[in-house]
């Protein structure tokens, strides 16, 4: 019997790892990734250093985005010169409208609504500079950070900023969306 069984754990380990199949082989794989767990592992200073450290563009795709500090991070990034995208969705931005105002017709920052014509956008991510992307069930609040079970992904990879770009344009540039500020 040990025989048998040393036999076929033998086989498995020289057998080839199977591929995925379907959509799954379709979708590029991505190296360089973070995991953070909350509340407790400072969401807020992982998207605080990840702003800081943007040098040209910040897209930022937002369900909610009530967090006062990160607004602010985002504000002086702006004035730094980045270029900074918010797309927000349309039902939850009267919770954030203050934080929102405050940034909204600064240099450099675009902001944008969903309209009401379609379903919900409850995406909650951002690229960095074309190299970072960060992601994750956090919602950009203080409750998202501080007292809910969240996951915080940050993949740096061209690949998977490109991939979220793609998905952002898509969004951005629906007719229906309402712009808010100046810009």
């Amino acid at each position: 019997m040990r025989l048998l069984f040393s036999a076929a754990l033998a086989a498995m380990t020289l057998a080839p790892t199977p591929q995925p199949a379907g959509l799954l082989a379709e979708e590029p794989t991505f190296a360089g990734v973070r995991v953070f767990y909350g509340p407790g592992d400072g969401f807020g200073a992982v998207d605080g250093r990840l702003i800081n450290d943007a040098r040209r563009s910040i897209d930022m795709a937002a369900y909610v985005l009530t967090d006062r500090s990160l607004t602010t991070a985002l504000g002086r990034a702006a004035m730094r010169g980045v270029k900074v995208r918010i797309y927000l969705d349309g039902e939850e931005m009267g919770r954030g409208a203050s934080v929102i105002e405050e940034i909204a017709d600064a240099p450099n920052v675009e902001v944008r609504r969903k309209g009401r014509s379609r379903d919900l956008m409850h995406l909650k991510s951002y690229q960095v500079d074309g190299r970072v992307l960060r992601s994750g069930s956090a919602n950009f609040s203080v409750s998202g950070e501080v007292y809910q079970d969240n996951d915080l992904i940050v993949i740096e990879s061209p690949q998977a900023a490109a991939r979220f770009h793609q998905t952002f344009e898509r969004l951005w540039s629906r007719p229906d969306n309402q712009r808010i500020g100046l810009r």
